[in-house]
């Protein structure tokens, strides 16, 4: 059996709301949901407010579902943030922690990755962790591979200035960005990895991105290198699906894809 926990993002089904989600995870026997949309909206915030009216609320509706949230995605960018952006991420906290989240999900937001960058994320880091000693109960971040720690020494050199920063690795962004295998790239970070995100996509140079999403198996992506990296490091965080519907509507909808998912890492 794996060490690791399955997971699918919410981003897949983003008209759903938060006890349909739960309940599809159930049906497919995942074992953990993860937050970025809900009811059709991405300000979770907003959203449980609108719907539980008080974190101790959305609490007591959280135990009702049974099913443990991994993560709650925020917009915040390490890199290039305001006061602004920064009392928005902030809102976030009451409410993972009436769910019992463990991290909020953020990006890097580099362009570049240099020396003034990592020092640009440094600098939010800083503020992050005077802001996490002031709560009782903790919560933490986590950096998605996301911007310029897309690219694998970008990636490194950021882990390395910063070990203590736990990462989100998106296996898939790294490797489309530069051709690595997650071998390589985990063996540069996998001490920093609480938190991976899986998909599939297959080359499209006409698209904006000059790839196209589908279901797992079914692409480019190494698969078989990834599950060795899984069975080989005995990885014990959250291996999720991010299955980019609010992105990319085309797709079809995320019950027809979990199935591939849950055969190829919940077995």
């Amino acid at each position: 059996m794996p060490s690791y926990t399955t997971a699918f993002s919410s981003l897949g089904c983003p008209d759903l709301e938060l006890d349909a989600v739960a309940q599809l995870a159930k049906r497919h026997r995942i074992a953990m949901i993860e937050l970025r949309a809900l009811g059709g909206q991405v300000d979770l915030p907003a959203y449980f407010a609108a719907r539980y009216g008080t974190p101790a609320e959305l609490r007591v509706a959280a135990k009702k579902l049974d099913v443990p949230v991994a993560a709650l995605g925020t917009s915040l960018r390490l890199i290039g943030n305001t006061e602004e952006d920064r009392e928005r991420f902030l809102a976030y906290i009451d409410w993972a922690l009436a769910l019992d989240a463990p991290f909020l999900r953020v990006f890097d937001g580099g362009t570049h990755g240099d020396r003034a960058e990592l020092e640009s994320a440094g600098e939010t880091l800083a503020w992050w962790e005077a802001e996490r000693a002031r709560l009782t109960t903790p919560v933490d971040i986590i950096v998605e591979t996301h911007d310029s720690l897309t690219e694998p020494n970008v990636l490194e050199a950021f882990a390395v200035r910063y070990p203590g920063c736990k990462l989100l690795w998106d296996t898939h962004h790294t490797w489309r960005r530069s051709g690595e295998l997650p071998s390589r790239t985990w063996a540069r970070i996998g001490p920093t990895v609480v938190h991976m995100h899986v998909k599939d996509s297959v080359t499209a140079p006409d698209t904006r991105h000059g790839y196209r999403y589908v279901p797992l198996g079914e692409g480019e992506f190494p698969l078989p290198d990834l599950r060795d990296v899984l069975r080989e490091s005995g990885f014990s965080g959250v291996v999720s699906l991010e299955w980019e519907r609010l992105w990319h509507p085309a797709l079809a909808p995320l019950e027809e894809v979990l199935p591939a998912f849950r055969s190829l890492f919940a077995a």
